[in-house]
């Protein structure tokens, strides 16, 4: 997995590349942990991503509720085929926001 950040205001962008998984998911979590504090709105880019297991899923709803708990927002942008299966099928479309 690898990240990459873009920061506008108090925009944070973090795009994700590779699979979030049971071994990459503490490291995107800690990542987030790390920079979602300065940001009030978070986009999180899903295009590089070609799989999320239940770590992965529970890391995004970790930020989702993060950026809520403190008046933010967050989106999930270029989000593919397959995980947007996988978003459907756990209920997730109803709680993120897909752009």
């Amino acid at each position: 997995m690898n990240i990459k950040t873009k920061k506008e205001d108090k925009v944070l962008s973090v795009i994700v590349g590779g699979r979030i998984d049971t071994n990459t998911a503490p490291e995107l979590s800690e990542f987030l942990k790390a920079n979602m504090p300065e940001a009030h709105d978070l986009v999180l880019d899903l295009e590089g991503v070609d799989y999320v297991s239940s770590a992965g899923l529970r890391v995004i709803l970790f930020a989702q509720k993060t950026m809520s708990g403190k008046g933010g927002t967050m989106k999930v942008a270029h989000v593919n085929h397959d995980i947007m299966e996988t978003f459907e099928l756990t209920g997730f479309t109803d709680i993120l926001t897909i752009i």
